[in-house]
């Protein structure tokens, strides 16, 4: 991987050793948390390879459980994330599982709510408090979050593409990357697109209302 600046190889200053099992690891739950269309009961950690070995004495376990109570890497309050947790009666679990082939610092997240809907995505921790998402319900749609990112839930029908691009273009926004995946032809999809700056949840409302296919629609970045 090709670094711009000493700051992406160092990361920023935060709790914790290492800012690929702290920095990264607060971002990747924090992802999960903009995601996440329910307030989480309970969240499941099931980590692999470096991540699973440390992830006590690094605190990963902070890192991760903070970033899905909606805390970043300037939020004081990961150090405490447990004590946090349990105030709002959010339960937990790390468990060491063979996430797949991804990244040696990689996790898969599940987020439950009180009536059993679930969000699962699998992200790795790169370096330098980097995080990169792997998989979304199982589809492989990977994106940071350091840019600008657009994620909906829609159904798998001729001209979405398009009718989103126009949705975007006609309010100024210059899309930078676009993917899409779906779980069979004809079925329930999901697409990203990276824009250029960011969108507001009323003008995303406004898209998501313009555009019929769309079942749920998420604004990400990180911090």
């Amino acid at each position: 991987m090709k670094y711009e600046s000493a700051f992406e190889i160092i990361g920023p200053v935060m709790v914790g050793p290492s800012s690929s099992h702290t920095a990264g690891a607060v971002r990747i739950g924090n992802i999960a948390r903009q995601m996440c269309p329910f307030e989480p009961a309970v969240v499941r950690f099931e980590l692999m390879g470096s991540f699973a070995e440390t992830y006590q004495g690094h605190g990963t376990d902070l890192a991760l459980l903070a970033g899905v109570m909606g805390f970043t890497t300037f939020s004081n309050e990961v150090a405490d994330a447990k004590q946090i947790a349990d105030e709002r009666d959010l339960r937990y679990t790390f468990e060491t599982v063979p996430v797949g082939n991804f990244h040696p610092n990689s996790v898969r997240v599940i987020l439950i709510a009180e009536d059993n809907e679930t969000l699962t995505l699998v992200a790795s921790s790169l370096g330098g408090g980097k995080a990169e998402v792997q998989e979304i319900e199982k589809l492989p749609l990977k994106f940071t979050g350091e840019q600008p990112t657009l994620l909906f839930y829609h159904e798998d029908s001729i001209g979405f593409i398009a009718d989103i691009s126009v949705a975007l273009t006609k309010r100024g926004y210059n899309i930078a990357r676009f993917a899409n995946e779906r779980w069979r032809k004809g079925g329930k999809a999901i697409s990203l697109c990276v824009v250029d700056s960011a969108v507001s949840q009323t003008l995303l409302a406004e898209i998501t209302t313009e555009v019929p296919a769309i079942t749920q629609s998420f604004f990400v970045q990180t911090t």
